[in-house]
């Protein structure tokens, strides 16, 4: 498949200043994702084709399904309990919270239902940044010295854990624990900038069955497959320069949406780049996995 046989939809949803952190509920056919810089949740029922956006009292950047009325939110300043019928939030446990130059990043649930979850300064602060695991009870920092933390995303298996830091161009791979999602080796370079076919810097990924990890890469407009070997398995363009992060989506998780952002522009680039910071679903036959829900622990 060449990039000019994928369909590219944009869903009706609002722009986004920065778009991030799409997690799709199967079960409810029902896609959600962030605007950080805003402060909001946006909601998208595939059944209705409505979007719903719901105002948050801080930034958030992860979401993650509990069970049918609760959801895992990552937040600026901790992990919070949502109640999906209201929105109340209830703070589970702090995530840097005694720092205020720094937010929650780019995060995911690995197989055993624990979280990973990236921090990074707000002013993305030259290797402010970390990268902490989250049972429900406990937050353990696992990397530190991350500029901004993206790409976090797990082999089906649960045995192989990614990170990048798009700062510096690099996407890492660590051998886990299946049953807990911990480290048990030390992470080595995976992708360095000269693997992307079209330039940019490595953002939000997630991995397929096949094991192929799928790159949405910032300033390029572009989300690239990647074999577990490194090479390159298809590249899908995306009509906004600031693509930021992958989710599967659809019955049969063949499709694939796309967040994006409009952060930084001047009203110049705005009008040059008027498909920033929408929401876009790209049909090319992709073999999806489930987002897996957080398992919290009593």
């Amino acid at each position: 498949m060449t990039m000019a046989e994928a369909i590219t939809q944009r869903l009706p949803a609002p722009s986004c200043e920065l778009g991030e952190g799409p997690h799709y509920d199967h079960a409810t056919a029902t896609a959600w994702w962030f605007d950080i810089l805003g402060c909001k949740l946006l909601e998208h029922r595939f059944a209705s084709g409505i979007t719903e956006i719901h105002d948050l009292p801080r930034m958030g950047s992860v979401v993650a399904k509990i069970d049918a009325g609760h959801q895992l939110l990552a937040m600026d300043d901790g992990l919070y309990l949502r109640k999906m019928a209201g929105g109340a939030v209830t703070l589970l446990h702090p995530l840097e919270a005694d720092n205020l130059s720094t937010r929650s990043n780019d995060g995911r649930v690995h197989p055993s239902g624990r979280l990973w979850i990236g921090t990074m300064g707000r002013k993305a602060e030259k290797d402010a940044g970390a990268i902490y695991w989250f049972d429900g009870r406990e937050v353990r920092r696992l990397f530190s010295g991350i500029t901004v933390p993206n790409s976090i995303c797990f082999s089906s298996d649960g045995r192989t854990g990614h990170f990048a830091d798009t700062e510096q161009r690099r996407v890492w791979r660590v051998e886990l624990d299946p049953s807990t999602g911990l480290p048990v080796g030390e992470p080595e370079v995976f992708l360095t900038a000269s693997d992307l076919p079209l330039g940019g810097g490595f953002d939000g990924s997630v991995t397929d069955r096949n094991g192929v990890l799928w790159n949405a890469a910032w300033n390029s407009g572009s989300v690239t497959g990647f074999a577990p070997d490194g090479s390159v398995v298809q590249t899908f363009e995306v009509p906004a320069a600031q693509s930021t992060c992958p989710a599967f989506v659809g019955e049969n998780l063949d499709r694939m949406l796309i967040t994006t952002a409009r952060q930084g522009y001047t009203d110049e680039q705005r009008k040059a780049d008027p498909g920033a910071g929408f929401t876009y679903v790209i049909d090319g036959g992709f073999t999806g996995t489930e987002d897996v829900p957080f398992k919290l622990e009593d």
